[in-house]
């Protein structure tokens, strides 16, 4: 995936985009539609890879379901 192909936040380190990626997530608009908690259960999703996306989602106006 590279960063033409997503607006998923490089920064929030590879086990976390990874995760996104095998779980069919590769647009921001695709993680507005999912719980916080729901995503946490991702295997490399943790708290700072949560906190980018929030903070990512806030700046387009948008925020987990």
């Amino acid at each position: 995936m590279t960063e033409q192909d997503t607006d998923i936040p490089f920064g929030i380190g590879a086990p976390a985009r990874r995760a996104l990626a095998s779980a069919g997530y590769t647009s921001l608009d695709q993680v507005s539609a999912v719980s916080e908690a729901e995503l946490g259960k991702l295997h490399g999703m943790g708290p700072k890879a949560l906190r980018i996306l929030r903070e990512a989602l806030a700046a387009q106006g948008k925020s987990f379901a």
